[in-house]
């Protein structure tokens, strides 16, 4: 199969370990895995940088990264990334040097990636998809959602893939905002919680909860009461919605009821601490 159904984990949950398709790329580093697709070998991860970390390998990739920095900061061939910094390096664009201070960075791949030795990039780069920094901290907040999406959001595009039409962006909602119809959508949709709650009808997800929801799959309504950042995405296309006709009463207490594989059936429960995102 492909990528399992999630919704949702909180990535403190997982233990931080050596997974080497990563760190063949990244070498001493930890990852927590949060979904992987065991046929192509594309991934979420959260990627944690030592402090003093310095890798140099002058190469490009064979998959697409994607990258947002949660904590800490990293620099990659002079360009420094801090936190809530993002870039998007399609498969072939050369690479050279790495370093951190010690950082947590949540990253994509697109396949499982492999490296090739190369001194410039690949003949095949798609120039028109890299993005090569983008500070979230700055420019300004855009709506331009479904004229049935609750009021009171703002989104900031990281990336509209001019080829794959895959959107990610960055959401930030008010506090006490919440909807009374269940949508669905039909590509995939992705998301990490960056900041503040998120109640839904399976529970309360906290700073670091993450989901991976396969195309067409009814959810929500999601309400919050304290506001919340989160980082989205999708996979197949950009993200149009389909909301069931009828309301219903928002239920600010539901039952914690995730649904998760059974690899991740028996995590250590989480704690309900706050304190990070990771």
């Amino acid at each position: 199969m492909g990528r399992p159904f999630i919704e949702f984990v909180q990535s403190q949950q997982l233990p931080w370990v050596d997974k080497p398709y990563i760190t063949n790329l990244r070498p001493k580093t930890l990852v927590r895995e949060l979904s992987l697709d065991n046929e192509t070998g594309a991934c979420s991860v959260l990627i944690q940088y030592p402090k003093n970390y310095s890798h140099e390998d002058s190469h490009y990739l064979t998959a697409d990264e994607e990258f947002f920095v949660i904590d800490g900061e990293i620099t990659i061939d002079g360009q420094k990334y801090g936190r809530y910094n993002y870039g998007h390096f399609p498969k072939g664009m050369h690479t050279k040097t790495i370093s951190s201070t010690g950082a947590v960075v949540l990253t994509f791949f697109d396949a499982k990636p492999e490296i090739v030795s190369a001194s410039s990039d690949s003949p095949t780069l798609e120039k028109e998809r890299v993005i090569k920094h983008i500070d979230s901290l700055a420019g300004e907040w855009g709506g331009n959602f479904n004229p049935d999406f609750p009021p009171g959001a703002g989104r900031k595009w990281m990336r509209r893939d001019p080829v794959t039409l895959d959107e990610t962006w960055v959401l930030g909602t008010m506090p006490l905002r919440y909807g009374m119809r269940s949508e669905k959508h039909p590509v995939v949709e992705e998301a990490y919680l960056l900041s503040g709650e998120l109640i839904g009808h399976l529970g309360v997800m906290t700073p670091g909860a993450y989901f991976w929801r396969p195309p067409e799959e009814p959810h929500g309504p999601f309400g919050s009461m304290t506001g919340n950042l989160y980082l989205f995405r999708t996979i197949g296309g950009p993200l149009s919605t389909i909301y069931e006709p009828d309301s219903r009463e928002f239920n600010w207490h539901p039952k914690h009821d995730p649904i998760l594989p059974a690899e991740l059936a028996n995590l250590p429960a989480y704690d309900g601490c706050v304190c990070q995102a990771y």
